[in-house]
């Protein structure tokens, strides 16, 4: 049972070839520069044989056949025809509030993403586009949507409403959205696993932690509240993002620097986070080198964002009257010890231990680092949205 993964961006398509019956990745490639003579297609199968090729792509739909193609190559794909995938399915970043689940795809449901581009004005049109892409290619193929934003549509109203008067929701629906589901998914239910426990009788704080970055309290299997908002800006500091700031800094900021509302956007969405704090990068390997060579802003970026992280922990510990365990997961969760001790650090009057010898690790792989009497467990678990994603599409097609 393969199925396809596509996680389409502007200029670039992501995908894994995934077989749903033992979870096995037989193939994942990027396209990178869509809309550009230089475009590069990266190709890896699972035994670890890997291509690169510069191509000509000017569409996604060139790019969906370049795929095609490396899949069903005679010496280099791993399926003999496109008729070995069943479904494929599809990363949408948005599904405001039409879609409390993953979907099947049709004329009706893109129809809604086109409605929530507003909400969404720089992914959803991507993906939209990579969906188009393949309906041309493929188009006797099901398709399912899995949107970042179902899984947090279990959040009551108190924690995704904003003080603001209540006609805006009812014409805008500006109000919480939260992102990172697949993610918080995926890793919530290995966590269960982990525990020994049914997932239904959990407490748990998922953070993941990458260049983008949000937590998710989760609740008995349910995004009962998470950091990012309305938009993804919102919540953590992150790589290049501010998150929450005073809201009357925006128009401080626009008349002191001359900005307009479109350059203080991209002011705050690129310029910001780690990246502004520190001067030096939004990679977090950049600041650990910079801040053990002595350079002060480097190691206060990385203590904002660490202090930002604990504090929703202990928030969300507090609003779900306790936690059976906090979860790392995305490239600094998984890699970075420094992060997790920072956060973790004198939070065992919450029963948060973390144990230093097992939290020196940073192999990224799934382990409990916590001290053997830790009330509560703090788990490192790599994240895999893509896999998450094809669970998706077998549970909505009965597979």
């Amino acid at each position: 049972m393969k199925v396809l993964v596509i996680n389409a961006g502007s200029s670039s398509l992501k995908y894994q070839l995934i077989d749903s019956a033992d979870e096995h990745i037989l193939a994942k490639g990027l396209c990178e520069r869509i809309g550009f003579e230089d475009s590069v297609h990266k190709y890896t199968r699972a035994d670890g044989i890997d291509q690169e090729a510069v191509l000509s792509l000017h569409n996604h739909v060139e790019a969906i056949d370049a795929m095609l193609t490396l899949l069903t190559d005679r010496e280099n794909g791993v399926i003999e025809s496109m008729d070995e995938i069943i479904a494929i399915g599809h990363r949408v970043v948005h599904g405001g509030e039409a879609f409390n689940q993953s979907t099947i795809i049709d004329n009706k449901v893109l129809e809604v993403l086109r409605q929530c581009i507003d909400l969404a004005p720089i992914h959803n049109p991507a993906n939209i586009m990579g969906i188009e892409a393949c309906r041309q290619e493929m188009p006797d193929i099901p398709m399912i949507g899995v949107f970042d934003t179902a899984f947090h549509q279990t959040m009551p109203a108190k924690a995704y409403m904003y003080a603001l008067p209540y006609e805006l929701y009812e014409k805008y629906g500006i109000r919480k959205y939260g992102f990172h589901g697949t993610s918080h998914r995926f890793v919530t239910k290995r966590a269960a696993v982990m525990l020994g426990k049914p997932l239904e009788e959990l407490k748990l704080v998922s953070c993941h932690l990458g260049n983008g970055a949000s937590i998710c309290a989760v609740k008995h299997g349910e995004s009962i509240d998470t950091s990012m908002g309305f938009t993804p800006l919102s919540g953590l500091a992150m790589g290049t993002r501010s998150g929450s700031i005073d809201p009357a800094l925006i128009s401080f900021i626009m008349d002191k620097e001359e900005m307009s509302i479109e350059e203080t956007t991209k002011f705050l969405n690129r310029k910001s986070g780690v990246l502004g704090i520190s001067g030096i990068s939004s990679d977090f390997r950049d600041l650990l080198k910079a801040s053990n060579n002595g350079e002060e802003r480097a190691k206060l970026a990385i203590e904002v964002f660490a202090y930002r992280v604990k504090k929703y922990v202990a928030e969300y510990i507090g609003i779900m009257n306790g936690a059976d365990a906090v979860i790392f997961t995305a490239g600094i969760g998984e890699n970075n010890n420094l992060v997790r001790k920072l956060v973790t650090d004198d939070m065992g009057f919450l029963g948060i231990n973390c144990d230093p010898a097992k939290n020196i690790s940073d192999t990224g792989r799934e382990m409990d680092i916590s001290t053997d009497d830790s009330k509560v467990r703090v788990l490192v678990i790599p994240t895999n949205e893509e896999m998450e994603i094809a669970l998706e599409v077998k549970r909505i097609l009965n597979l």
